[in-house]
């Protein structure tokens, strides 16, 4: 199994995965801080999260036979996309979290965790796995974290002391006996950067993280109206937020990706508001083909940019832009729109 696991992580290494560890399937720990997570509502309306029950703590109730589970790394900061701390400060572009700037790495890491996996049983013979990336409930930064491939840092993303947080994870499930790795101590200290600069102060206490409060779970997971509390406070957010990982200080050690896929499509790494908001649905699905964007839909496409063309600055092109979706057939859609020009009116 060692010789195995040697194996692994070169074939891994191959593929592109920057880092690969092995962790045992005990959880307990992590289940009792989601429990306590979901029970005070801070997962929102992604009704799922409850709905799983204890497979996503329980890694043999999910996929039986798992004894031992395969955690993979891969970066995707973009190294040419342009600097989100200038972005912030045009409140005419848009700013879209960098994780979904490319292609959708959903089915890219799938397909290189699945080739992986058929390497390993070409060496042992046939075994039981199944590959995720997230795909399924799977407490994949806890996973990591036994692995040994960073820490749950205070604004729950994973970090590593060499690389930062900009990677995605991915899994094997499997029951092969693999040697499993020390997990990572960690070392936010007594820093709270990413505490202090959440727009919304959505990090409610060190590692908690209330998703209601969230721009990430505004922009992508809700499906009906903003809260207005947040709007304002969003800014020119309009797919998510990064700003936690902008301060972290180990994000200075992060390596831009050398994977083409996660490389900027469509100028979406600075947009113009108004052109975007001008998208049709045709061309809405058209240019999010193969990219994350594309499963929140049109509607809420234009509910976010209705949000941040309200806290962009006044002028007649950003008001004539918003005048043109007043009768859009979604009520949601109009309902933004309507508060986005109020804001004007205020600022005239």
């Amino acid at each position: 199994m060692n010789e195995l696991a040697q194996r692994i992580r070169a074939w891994g290494k191959a593929l592109g995965f920057q880092q690969l560890g092995f962790s045992d399937i005990e959880l307990s720990e992590h289940e009792v801080h989601l429990n306590d997570w979901i029970s005070k509502g801070f997962h929102g309306e992604m009704d799922y999260m409850q709905r799983h029950g204890t497979r996503r703590s329980r890694p043999q109730e999910l996929h039986p036979g798992t004894m031992r589970v395969i955690s993979v790394r891969m970066d995707y900061l973009p190294e040419t996309a342009a600097d989100i701390e200038d972005l912030l400060k045009e409140p005419c572009k848009g700013v879209v979290s960098r994780y979904a700037l490319g292609r959708d790495y959903h089915k890219m890491m799938r397909k290189r965790l699945q080739k992986l996996a058929q390497q390993i049983e070409e060496y042992t013979g046939t075994f039981v796995y199944r590959v995720f990336v997230d795909s399924a409930p799977v407490l994949e930064k806890a996973l990591a974290t036994k692995a040994g491939l960073g820490w749950i840092g205070k604004h729950s993303n994973l970090i590593n002391k060499k690389a930062g947080s900009w990677f995605f994870l991915g899994e094997i499930f499997t029951d092969l006996p693999l040697p499993i790795d020390t997990p990572v101590d960690d070392h936010c200290g007594d820093c709270i950067k990413c505490i202090d600069i959440c727009p919304t102060q959505a990090i409610v206490a060190p590692y908690t993280v209330d998703a209601r409060r969230c721009i990430s779970y505004l922009t992508i997971e809700l499906r009906n109206s903003i809260p207005e509390e947040f709007r304002a406070l969003m800014g020119n957010r309009i797919y998510g937020c990064d700003d936690c990982q902008l301060v972290c200080p180990w994000n200075r050690f992060a390596q831009p990706t050398q994977e083409q896929d996660f490389a900027p499509r469509h100028g979406l790494d600075a947009p113009d508001l108004i052109k975007l908001f001008q998208w049709n649905q045709v061309q809405f699905l058209q240019r999010t083909e193969g990219s994350a964007i594309r499963r929140i839909g049109h509607d809420c496409w234009l509910r976010n940019i209705a949000v941040a063309l309200g806290n962009a600055t006044t002028s007649s092109a950003v008001i004539a832009a918003l005048q043109s979706r007043k009768q859009h057939d979604s009520e949601m859609v109009r309902e933004h729109v309507e508060w986005a020009l109020a804001q004007h009116t205020l600022n005239m």
